[in-house]
């Protein structure tokens, strides 16, 4: 997972979509985009871990998929298991914490559709 700090600018070629967007209908949209935008406007509103769900699995998007806004270190894990492949993390959050989160857990009981059809998810 790659972390995009608040100086950083959004990729050039992003398509930023609200966590209210029907990331179905985007399935034109996205073939001129090689990164999508998902926001998070509150770390309690998960609408954006669908919406990754969707884009990785129904409309096998390749690019890049970015959480921003209200993005905690406490997230990552599952952000990661539902295709996001890069983070923007709220300010206030440690990188260095981040990247330790993201080796907490090995093996999971349940699979993610990115998950499906690959070990990477089968408890051992």
């Amino acid at each position: 997972m790659r972390f995009i700090t608040d100086s950083e600018p959004a990729p050039a070629d992003a398509l930023a979509l609200d966590n209210t967007a029907d990331v179905l209908t985007q399935a034109d949209a996205l073939q001129a985009h090689h990164a999508v935008l998902l926001n998070f406007p509150k770390w309690t509103d998960g609408r954006a871990y669908s919406q990754a769900v969707l884009l990785r699995a129904r409309l096998k998007f390749k690019g890049d998929i970015v959480a921003t806004g209200d993005v905690m270190v406490d997230m990552l894990p599952l952000l990661q298991r539902c295709g996001f492949s890069a983070v923007q993390l709220r300010a206030d959050q440690n990188i260095e914490s981040a990247r330790r989160a993201l080796g907490f857990f090995a093996h999971f009981y349940q699979t993610v559709p990115p998950e499906r059809g690959t070990t990477a998810g089968a408890a051992a």
